[in-house]
């Protein structure tokens, strides 16, 4: 059939009415969450797998021992794969040999375990606080010492102010100790790593009112007999003229440090320590990103590559303009051969043997961990296999999948541009009346400091393949573009996100692509506080659904646990500041509806800063809605949920600005001050 007859074929319908076999049930049901992978001692790939279906419990899984073969699950029932350091955990296990060491979601105490017998019962190595007072992340084995070495964080004195260290684990007694300090002070600690002979240990802390991407510190320190860590060196981030934010600390396999800082460009790139002289040293330098902000523990950005004689070759992953890239890096040439894959989004690299283990997404593959093996020059992708993807979609789907467009729009700012990914409307059998332009959903990502990614997402294709448009922003003070552009936020948290929120769908409507009279917002934690200040301060949007969002700053930066406790010091500043940006503070100013959504096991966002603003929109007369989750917290995890506040935020938008009728069959919520 010609292009003509297939849209001849189409059925006319309004925008936001289509049917899509996408389903919520779809959305909620398929996607699994990725928590950190490996390989083990045979090359067999080892992830850790979270799953809606199972209220969201983390599974640690083993790759298939035949191609074909069904993976294997290590985790028993009983248990879960899962810390909350930091409340954003990762880092939660490490294997070495047949040995799997993990943190227990229920208790976080430290669990062994084998992973060659499924019959094996996990043994504790850490005490019973009586709770989940102490947590444990991103530990590493120390085979000299026979022990663990991980960061701790121990909430026994103060649930809000825990005191955070790396500590030792034994490993070779039989009775549970009290983990040994071997390294404390400062507030916080990442990336423990140790050299191939057990003589050096590195790590990441930093302090108080920074945020582990706006200063951060590398040190080195050296292990003495007795296993304590004596002579330590402040390698990088020390002097206070240099701004920079050192992470990831790696030997490499001849004991030679590599980590990545932002010291001279503000992108982060790749340097090394030379010990005999103590310099630093620049290994690659590029315009780009490479590497991601710590917000959990575990990040892995580059690889050694495995089985190449003495020669250093890193297998690394860069940012630029909204694209990764995959590459081999030559440490001694400084050069760079990049490698062609499907994946246009990469996180994660770990080496198998003669392989990689690469963690990406692309506009059309869901998030996967794909094996790729290269050519002997370690500069060619012989082969390309996804060995475990997030999301078991259908390929029947493909035709109601829209691609997104990367976009550069201009700011309030003259001369200066933010980026967004924009999906138009797209379903195989509909179409809308060329009079009619779509409603367009406004997404607003959460950190702040985050990155929002065009990759596969079947949240948003199911707005899509429903007749929304919908548009992912990447505001100032979004990663992925530099540190320049990720400053743009500190002190200016409320308004260069939200002028960039509004810029963008100003734009679109200038562009001739939505409709501006059904503008919508949605955001989540940071997002859902752009999603509120741009319904309180600005009168672009004529809807938002704002899920477990910021109301008051001030009472954010008063109950928030103790990672971000002092993350608004920067990105707010005075106290004029605090109460001018908060929401809660100006309902008077708000004039459309409003949707909540918020996990009442919340420690980031708690939440009475959900309900404050409920009764006042509900007191105020706004049509509102708020829906509470018991056992949720930070996001939603269950699949009945994930489900739920997607098809309702579809029904709100639809009752209250789209002027049509959904195709599903959703039972509505009750919506406050709605006849």
């Amino acid at each position: 059939m010609s292009s003509a007859g297939a849209q001849e074929s189409k059925l006319t319908s309004p925008y936001g009415s289509w049917k899509s076999p996408i389903t919520a049930d779809l959305v909620s049901g398929s996607e699994k969450r990725l928590g950190g992978f490996t390989a083990d001692p045979l090359g067999r790939l080892i992830w850790l797998e979270s799953r809606p279906t199972e209220s969201g419990r983390t599974v640690l899984v083993r790759q298939a021992e035949k191609e074909g073969g069904k993976p294997v699950d290590i985790t028993q029932n009983d248990f879960g794969v899962r810390t909350v350091a930091q409340e954003y955990g990762g880092g939660a296990f490490s294997i070495s040999g047949d040995v799997v060491i993990f943190s227990n979601y229920k208790d976080q105490r430290l669990y062994k375990n084998s992973m060659s017998s499924a019959d094996s019962v996990p043994v504790p190595l850490t005490p019973d606080y009586d709770g989940p007072v102490v947590c444990y992340a991103d530990g590493v084995f120390d085979s000299r010492f026979n022990r663990y070495l991980t960061v701790r964080e121990d909430r026994r004195e103060s649930s809000t102010n825990p005191t955070t260290t790396i500590v030792s684990v034994d490993l070779s007694i039989n009775n549970i100790e009290e983990p040994k300090i071997l390294v404390g002070g400062n507030d916080f600690y990442a990336f423990p790593r140790i050299d191939p002979k057990g003589e050096r240990v590195a790590w990441i802390e930093w302090g108080h009112p920074n945020m582990p991407w706006d200063r951060s510190e590398l040190w080195v320190g050296y292990i003495s007999e007795n296993g304590d860590i004596q002579n330590r060196t402040c390698i990088a981030g020390g002097d206070p003229s240099i701004v920079e934010s050192p992470t990831e600390p790696k030997w490499s396999p001849q004991g030679e440090l590599f980590f990545i800082t932002d010291r001279k460009s503000g992108f982060w790139n790749i340097y090394k320590w030379v010990e005999s002289t103590n310099e630093v040293l620049p290994v690659y330098s590029l315009n780009a990103e490479f590497a991601r902000p710590l917000w959990v523990f575990g990040m892995n950005s580059y690889e050694f590559v495995l089985n190449h004689g003495q020669k250093n070759l890193i297998a690394c992953s860069y940012r630029k303009k909204g694209r990764s890239y995959l590459g081999i890096l030559d440490v001694a040439m400084s050069m760079i051969s990049l490698l062609d894959i499907p994946f246009t989004d990469i996180n994660n690299i770990t080496s198998g043997l003669d392989c990689l283990y690469v963690e990406g997404a692309s506009a059309v593959l869901p998030l996967s961990i794909a094996k790729v093996i290269l050519d002997d020059q370690k500069s060619k992708v012989v082969n390309f296999n996804i060995i475990w993807s997030s999301s078991s979609f259908n390929s029947d789907y493909k035709p109601y999948l829209s691609s997104p467009e990367l976009i550069e729009f201009p700011t309030k700012v003259p001369g200066e541009s933010a980026y967004a990914y924009f999906y138009p409307p797209t379903n195989p059998h509909y179409q809308a009346s060329q009079e009619e332009k779509p409603p367009l959903l406004l997404k607003s990502h959460g950190g702040p400091t985050a990155e929002t990614h065009g990759i596969f997402n079947l949240s948003i294709q199911y707005w899509t393949s429903r007749g929304w448009a919908f548009v992912d922003v990447n505001y100032g003070g979004s990663t992925g573009y530099g540190r320049e552009y990720r400053d743009r936020l500190l002190g200016r948290w409320g308004i260069v996100d939200v002028d960039d929120c509004c810029s963008c769908a100003e734009y679109l409507v200038d562009s001739g692509k939505v409709d501006s009279e059904r503008l919508c917002i949605t955001g989540g934690s940071a997002g859902g506080y752009t999603t509120l200040a741009a319904l309180a301060f600005k009168e672009i949007f004529k809807a938002g659904a704002s899920l477990y969002g910021v109301a008051d700053l001030k009472s954010l930066r008063a109950d928030t646990h103790k990672f971000e406790s002092h993350y608004l010091d920067n990105l707010v500043g005075n106290e004029n500041a605090y109460f001018e940006r908060s929401p809660i503070n100006f309902v008077d100013k708000f004039s459309c509806p409003i949707i909540l959504f918020q996990g009442l096991e919340d420690k980031v966002v708690l939440p009475n800063q959900a309900r404050k603003i409920y009764h006042a929109l509900k007191d105020k007369g706004l049509p509102v809605a708020l829906v509470e989750y018991e056992g949720e917290q930070h996001g939603f995890r269950k699949a009945e949920n994930i489900k739920f506040t997607l098809e309702q935020q579809m029904m709100f938008f639809a009752r209250l600005v789209g002027h049509f009728q959904v195709a599903d069959d959703i039972t509505p919520i009750k919506i406050d001050n709605l006849d």
